[in-house]
């Protein structure tokens, strides 16, 4: 529950038990509820009206898609991952090096499928 563990869970029940007092902890604990339902109400409302408002070419629209960070994800790296999907996994093996070790003039080095 938001990255918090039971220590520090029973440590907000207890600064709140010594601010709000005993009596009205209960009355507060619900007005934060209807407040946290009252935003969550109207979040979903403005992703609905942006929705429709868009109309249907942007059907699959999520806002969540203009953090950049998904942003980047979902259009960069998408076009990156159907190449590597694309490419066979087998590939031919490399020819052996000369048996001196170094290429002559115009020679192509192996490639190693596997070492990249």
């Amino acid at each position: 529950m938001f990255g918090l563990g039971w220590p520090e869970i029973v440590a907000l029940v207890v600064i709140a038990l010594l601010v709000f007092g005993p009596e009205k902890l209960p009355q507060a604990a619900a007005q934060a509820g209807k407040t946290l339902r009252n935003l969550r109400r109207m979040a979903n409302n403005a992703r609905d009206d942006l929705r429709t408002g868009l109309g249907p070419e942007f059907a699959d629209f999520d806002p969540a898609d203009l953090n950049p960070k998904n942003f980047v994800r979902k259009h960069l790296t998408a076009d990156l991952e159907d190449d590597w999907k694309s490419t066979p996994a087998t590939a031919e093996p490399a020819p052996a090096y000369p048996a001196g070790g170094e290429l002559g003039y115009g020679e192509i080095p192996p490639y190693d499928s596997e070492a990249t």
